[in-house]
């Protein structure tokens, strides 16, 4: 008798087994993303993606390694923090390839100081603190060149380093430190070149505080990145879409205005 009653059991057990797996997981979607603006964009679509089957589980990060390490570990399916020469860079150095998927939106570099009130002030010999990775180092020393306050022997040169200024007339010192650190050092240095969305983290106001700010223009899109091998899976041209669509848009240009810039 015990044997036939366990049967049924075991039957119903596996069967209740199979119903009961999350009929989400399937169609779950991770994303890593920095906190500002992405993680808040991605607030934004998440109802969207919802409404299509689709639920987005997103991870924020405060640094710029750790979203791409985890993509290409498979801890995560996509991301949404970087631009396209950040990217390249990070695929040369550690013979990756990850993919962009779509541009969403431009920040703005800027450059911001609490001692002065414009690049013209600063003495000579300022102390300034630029990122510490190939991309945005770059993009600090092209926007100090558009400003005029270096020159470099290629501006267009996405990836330009020091060894590349031709001109320093005020013989600025530079420093390179981590993207993340560099707000919180801005009360300690004279300039300080610092990514939109950790200026926005910090609660800077680039259109209002930058001394320097790079314009609508700017090459430096912010694309949502995949793997190869789901980059064109359903769920990610969901995102992709949804990210792109024209409430994401409208939540951009009223909630940074023109901090942050949609590219679509």
């Amino acid at each position: 008798m015990i044997k036939l009653l366990a049967l049924p059991l075991l039957a119903a057990s596996l069967a209740l087994t199979a119903c009961g797996k999350p009929a989400a997981q399937g169609d779950k979607l991770v994303v890593a993303a920095t906190a500002v603006p992405h993680a808040e964009i991605l607030e934004v679509v998440k109802p969207i993606l919802a409404g299509q089957g689709v639920d987005l589980d997103v991870r924020v990060f405060n640094d710029y390694v750790q979203p791409n390490d985890q993509l290409v570990q498979g801890q995560v399916d996509v991301n949404y923090f970087q631009t396209e020469p950040y990217l390249n860079a990070y695929n040369k150095d550690r013979g990756t390839a990850l993919v962009t998927v779509t541009g969403v939106h431009i920040e703005p570099f800027g450059a911001y100081s609490r001692k002065y009130a414009s690049l013209d002030a600063l003495p000579t010999g300022a102390d300034v603190v630029i990122p510490n990775d190939p991309s945005n180092n770059s993009r600090a020393l092209i926007l100090l060149h558009s400003a005029g306050v270096i020159t470099l022997a290629d501006p267009s040169n996405a990836l330009s380093t020091q060894r590349d200024i031709t001109a320093n007339p005020k013989q600025l010192k530079f420093r390179e430190l981590d993207s993340a650190m560099l707000p919180r050092v801005l009360d300690q240095v004279d300039l300080a070149l610092i990514n939109t969305n950790y200026a926005l983290d910090a609660g800077l106001k680039p259109t209002e505080d930058a001394l320097a700010i790079e314009s609508a223009e700017s090459p430096y899109v912010n694309f949502l990145v995949s793997r190869m091998d789901n980059r064109d899976d359903a769920r990610v041209q969901k995102l992709a879409a949804a990210l792109t669509s024209e409430p994401v848009k409208a939540f951009i240009q009223d909630k940074y205005a023109g901090a942050v810039l949609p590219a679509f």
